[in-house]
């Protein structure tokens, strides 16, 4: 059995597991522990029912702590069903440890072993959507300077854990990183940092690393994770809080409009899990087996909401539509003319996921936000004035409408060939009291198989799919200091240069500065101090590293700077406080390979650059080795970065 996965701007896994692992682990605090409560069905919502229904979902979501990873089928009927002519066995994989089976049906939670996760690949060089992350990420990635700082051994511990994950990039994208947040679900909490389940039993992607995890062990206790975690759960809390409110608003609204209320005790889970040391616009969402969970960065109590929901379709819809697999074996002769299309594999080859794909692209074009205020018609109006109010009203819908459509559409000319059918069919369906489990077998069963072959054949699909369909992530856009960077080690000197100067935050008092103000002044002058090695006025470079020292915090500024005064130290026959120099970048390394291999070969060797040696000097003035007057105005020259950084670029020293 293989898993899916899409990623981007949304990662959905599937792992089938045969049940639900009875083990649960409580990590996290319920702001409410009453379950989720059932509401009687009937053929439409009364006031009542609405009110039961906001009710019942209130008390059900209650923050605790869980994570997950998905299947081909998200029922264990529908997964029977598919494989009940197949004579091969297979090993199911678990839900995670982290899943209770006994806890609410819909839950918002944190989770200390996905928390050290994430902080132990910030630890390594993740950066992505740094800046665009709630405080307490770059809160925890101080303290863990902090702890790195005064510890050798905790530097070497980081050190081996971020060789291992160097060594272990596939892509440079946000595949690799839901790799480890796949493990870090089957891991239990500190300080044991163990798989709860057997390896055979754990979904393939978290297999691939799973010998980090005695390396995560180590670095989890040598830098006190658990003490930090304590210190920042409240945050985590506060942030669930604020997240809350508007989760279970669109669990409600989504929940009316499919006029299906939320079950108490059905066995299955959709969880979302808060972990801000990620980057918030990735959304990690994973299926296992009947349980859902969604792995989400919130800043300020909001995350992308459309995406949660796009799970949570995928939550109420599939088994409805996996009871009916023999039914939709009718539309195999559908696959043949999407073959062209922008599509994944699995759209192309299976008629199910296709068609719950289709279903939830239209169910979402009709409740999408469009963007247009919503038109009211005012109270107490003359009723000589209602026609005028009334085509004003319609105006308004059939700007609505145009909206929707055109996100149809795009759907359709993206592959997904159905979405028109079940768009139309959504239409009918508000307009009846009947719920969408009670009118899917007529949607199903109703479809005209040989009009929708029709209606794809004429299609013409689009070169490229969405970047939600992609399993890439799209390359950042640089901006700022960040392209300062990239044209610095394109070469361009002059407008890298440019770029930091525009960056630099001046004040009279520099003891006003904000720490985000500080960190980018020591990021510029760090880049101008580099472009002044490179147009050769080494007094220039000489002081951007030594500001550079005085008001950074980045381990990996701090250690580049010492190595390159380290290096301009040994041109300028300075060996001893070269030495030193590169001394203080051992202690003061970054996680990253090259740091560490460029320092250790400063202390090994003296640096020399072609027709310079301090040896010949020497020789010519007879004394040991004497300083020249001015630094010589050879260059040292950074070393080549080790490796890709998670956003898919290479970062410049």
């Amino acid at each position: 059995m293989t898993s899916r996965a899409f990623v981007s701007t949304v990662v959905l896994n599937r792992n089938q597991s045969k049940r639900a692992l009875a083990k649960s682990i409580r990590c996290g605090f319920f702001l409410r522990k009453k379950p989720l409560g059932g509401i009687a069905s009937g053929p439409s919502y009364s006031g009542f029912a609405l009110s039961a229904a906001v009710f019942c979902l209130w008390a059900g979501l209650a923050p605790a702590t869980v994570l997950a990873q998905a299947s081909s089928s998200p029922t264990s009927s529908s997964a029977g069903e598919q494989t009940s002519s197949s004579t091969t066995d297979f090993v199911r994989e678990k839900a995670p440890s982290l899943v209770d089976p006994a806890g609410p049906t819909i839950s918002l939670v944190s989770a200390e072993p996905v928390f050290d996760m994430a902080a132990a690949l910030n630890a390594c060089g993740y950066d992505d959507g740094l800046d665009e992350s709630a405080p307490v990420r770059k809160r925890v990635r101080e303290e863990m300077n902090l702890a790195l700082a005064k510890s050798e051994d905790a530097r070497n511990k980081r050190d081996k854990l971020c060789l291992y994950i160097a060594q272990h990039r596939m892509t440079g994208g946000v595949r690799d990183i839901a790799q480890y947040i796949s493990l870090a679900l089957y891991l239990t909490p500190p300080p044991e940092l163990e798989t709860a389940v057997e390896l055979a039993e754990m979904p393939p992607d978290s297999t691939q690393v799973v010998e980090v995890v005695p390396l995560l062990r180590d670095f989890v206790a040598a830098v006190d994770l658990r003490g930090i975690w304590l210190v920042v759960h409240p945050i985590y809390d506060k942030e669930a809080d604020q997240l809350h409110d508007p989760l279970s608003k669109m669990i409600v609204s989504t929940n009316l409009y499919l006029k299906m209320p939320a079950e108490t005790y059905n066995g299955r889970r959709f969880v979302v899990v808060i972990e801000p040391m990620l980057s918030p616009r990735t959304i990690n969402a994973r299926i296992y087996g009947t349980d859902y969970v969604v792995v989400v960065s919130p800043v300020n109590g909001t995350i992308r909401m459309s995406d949660v929901r796009h799970t949570y379709l995928h939550y109420m819809i599939e088994p409805l539509l996996y009871l009916r697999t023999n039914a939709l074996s009718r539309t195999q002769p559908i696959l043949k003319e999407i073959r062209e299309a922008p599509l994944e594999f699995r759209y192309r080859s299976d008629t199910v996921a296709l068609t719950v794909e289709c279903l939830i692209k239209a169910i979402e074009a009709r409740i999408m936000d469009t963007g247009i205020p919503e038109y009211k018609i005012p109270t107490n109006v003359d009723r000589s004035e209602l026609p005028r109010y009334e085509r004003e009203r319609q105006a308004y819908q059939q700007k609505v409408d145009a909206v929707r459509l055109a996100a149809m559409h795009h759907d359709m000319t993206q592959g997904f060939v159905l979405t028109q059918y079940f768009y139309a069919e959504m239409i009918k369906f508000e307009k009846e009291p009947v719920s969408l489990k009670d009118t899917m077998g007529e949607m199903v069963y109703s479809m005209d198989i040989d009009q929708q072959v029709h209606r794809a054949r004429a299609l013409d699909f689009d070169k490229e799919g969405d970047e939600d369909v992609l399993s890439r992530s799209t390359p950042r856009k640089l901006t700022g200091l960040d392209l300062a960077e990239a044209r610095l080690a394109a070469g361009d000197v002059a407008a890298a240069s440019a770029m930091a100067r525009k960056a630099l935050v001046t004040h009279a008092d520099s003891s006003s500065l904000s720490p985000d103000e500080a960190a980018v002044n020591a990021r510029a002058e760090f880049i101008l101090a580099r472009a002044a090695i490179l147009t050769g006025h080494p007094d220039q470079a000489i002081d951007g590293f030594q500001k550079t020292l005085a008001a950074s915090k980045d381990p990996r500024l701090l250690a580049w700077s010492h190595i390159y005064l380290g290096r301009m130290l040994d041109l300028d026959c300075k060996r001893d406080e070269a030495l030193a120099e590169y001394q203080e970048a051992l202690k003061t390394r970054d996680g990253q390979l090259d740091t560490r291999l460029s320092a250790e070969r400063g202390v090994k060797t003296a640096y020399a650059v072609k027709g310079h040696s301090c040896e010949d000097d020497a020789e010519d003035t007879g004394s040991p080795g004497p300083a020249p007057a001015k630094p010589p105005t050879a260059s040292p020259q950074p070393d080549k970065p080790e490796s890709a950084w998670p956003n898919g670029t290479e970062k410049p020293q």
